[in-house]
């Protein structure tokens, strides 16, 4: 009897400024390499673009959303995300969002039964280098940028993601990106992934 591989669904989060974004092109330009199929999902342009339909004119309000209206974006995501059958899926997320009740899991349990991930990868990078690579993004509508903010901010991704390794089972790979080394970290989480 022949088994078909299941698509390896692989959830990476990073708090804004770690240098994901650059480690994802790495990846992708790997897995390619290798002759597999890859995609590369953003959970938040997917939220928003299922948001736009309800009149959102900004990412970076989604998190403004009630939380009832930010569960369902995510249920909605997740199913997308779930009927993805590439040899590689990468789901690029955060482990939460700041939103006007506190921190709200950006990936709470329904999520993941629906995703069925294979593995997490949680990247960070030193707080002196996050907090100076926020400053030089024009690009999005962030929070005050303050160091004592970008250390919590890695605590509680910290606390997120190994609650949900805990909560399926799965493997946790926590990456340092550190400045000029992406190559180095992109490496670790190849390796650790079996790719």
């Amino acid at each position: 009897m022949l088994y078909l591989a299941e698509s390896k669904k692989i959830i990476m989060v990073g708090i804004p400024g770690v240098g994901k974004t650059t480690l994802l092109s790495k990846i992708v330009e790997y897995v390619k390499g290798h002759q597999k199929s890859i995609s590369v999902i953003s959970v938040g342009t997917l939220m928003f673009e299922l948001a736009k339909e309800n009149g959102l004119k900004d990412r970076d309000d989604l998190r403004k959303l009630p939380i009832s209206k930010q569960q369902e974006l995510q249920k909605i995501a997740a199913k997308k995300i779930a009927s993805h059958t590439e040899d590689v899926v990468i789901i690029d997320t955060h482990a939460f969002i700041s939103s006007p009740e506190g921190y709200y899991p950006g990936l709470p349990e329904y999520v993941l039964k629906i995703i069925k991930p294979s593995n997490f990868i949680s990247v960070s990078a030193k707080p002196e280098e996050i907090y100076s690579r926020r400053m030089t993004d024009a690009t999005r509508n962030r929070d005050k940028n303050t160091l004592a903010n970008v250390k919590k901010e890695l605590d509680i991704q910290s606390g997120m993601i190994s609650a949900c390794a805990v909560l399926t089972g799965s493997p946790l790979k926590m990456v340092l990106n550190r400045e000029g080394k992406v190559d180095e970290a992109a490496e670790k989480i190849i390796q650790s992934l079996g790719l």
